[in-house]
């Protein structure tokens, strides 16, 4: 049986579109290989530096108490609080900061840090249900959380160091009491701002914090006394915030501290690098498919 085959063309002259034709498998190749790469999600290296930049070292002592739930500041004691304490965090991006919070004890919630983020991030999670579900003891420990604040700072090189106490109540747990507290501070070169918040009077407390079924006017007690001994044995200031707005001017006094150099290493996180490997695998993807059905385009 007698068939046709090209052995006599084997040394026949090639044109140049069958010299190029293994171009396109090597094109779908190629974008097989960026799209692979694209998905692997390449990122550019991660860096540290040093920088030097003005700022404090300030630790933030906060009550948690139960009381803090009274709602004669809005929506709370608490929630005001804590939403002036982050604008006032925010206004300071360059200064070391650090969260003490505490009841009937006290714990450092955040250490001092110029990484914001995480600190707020941290204030935004306190809460005054700590005692309630049996993780501190419920109470007003004012010379606790002042000395558990003091001790983050008694290492700090900082020219100035600064402790801003908030409470609504008198001491009467804890075995450091405030002043003992407050001349260790002194000794150590700390100034300290004591806020008292709370109305003259009476205040609206919740059911959750009174376990009355409805709401309740208890009177308010603050030991103005003893916040301004603080104040007063380390050269800082007292302030009493009645309302949102007396709260957010004394952050905005404290805000005008002096500022001293010291370094910090950051992290900078760098950007997704997988942009180009995705465009050049369209790319070429794209080229192969207009290549094979134009110009390499076969016959059957």
């Amino acid at each position: 049986m007698r068939m046709a085959d090209t052995f006599a063309f084997r040394y026949a002259p090639r044109s140049w579109r069958v010299v190029l034709m293994p171009i396109l498998p090597i094109l779908r190749i190629a974008a097989f290989t960026a799209l692979v790469l694209a998905l692997a999600r390449p990122q550019t290296q991660n860096s540290w530096k040093n920088q030097s930049v003005e700022g404090i070292d300030i630790m933030l002592a906060m009550d948690v108490s139960t009381s803090m739930l009274a709602e004669d500041l809005k929506p709370n004691r608490i929630e005001a609080a804590k939403y002036v304490a982050a604008e006032f965090i925010s206004g300071r991006p360059n200064d070391n900061i650090g969260l003490s919070i505490f009841a009937g004890e006290a714990f450092t919630q955040c250490p001092m840090t110029t990484d914001h983020s995480s600190l707020l991030s941290l204030l935004h999670n306190v809460r005054t249900d700590i005692a309630a579900r049996g993780l501190i003891e419920d109470g007003t420990a004012i010379g606790m959380g002042l000395a558990n604040a003091v001790s983050r700072l008694k290492d700090s090189k900082a020219k100035s160091k600064v402790v801003i106490l908030l409470t609504d109540g008198s001491n009467n747990r804890g075995d450091i009491s405030p002043m003992t507290a407050a001349e260790v501070a002194k000794s150590l070169g700390i100034r300290v701002y004591t806020i008292g918040v709370g109305t003259k009077g009476t205040a609206p407390f919740p059911p959750s914090a009174t376990g009355f079924p409805n709401y309740v006017n208890l009177p308010v007690e603050i030991d103005e006394q003893t916040l301004k001994g603080i104040a007063s044995a380390t050269d800082g200031d007292y302030y009493r915030a009645q309302n949102n707005k007396e709260l957010n001017q004394i952050y905005q006094e404290i805000d005008k501290l002096e500022k001293t150099k010291f370094n910090v290493k950051q992290f900078s996180r760098r950007y997704e690098a997988y942009q180009p490997f995705a465009a050049f695998a369209i790319i070429a993807l794209l080229l192969e498919i207009l290549m094979r059905i134009t110009v390499f385009r076969r016959i059957p």
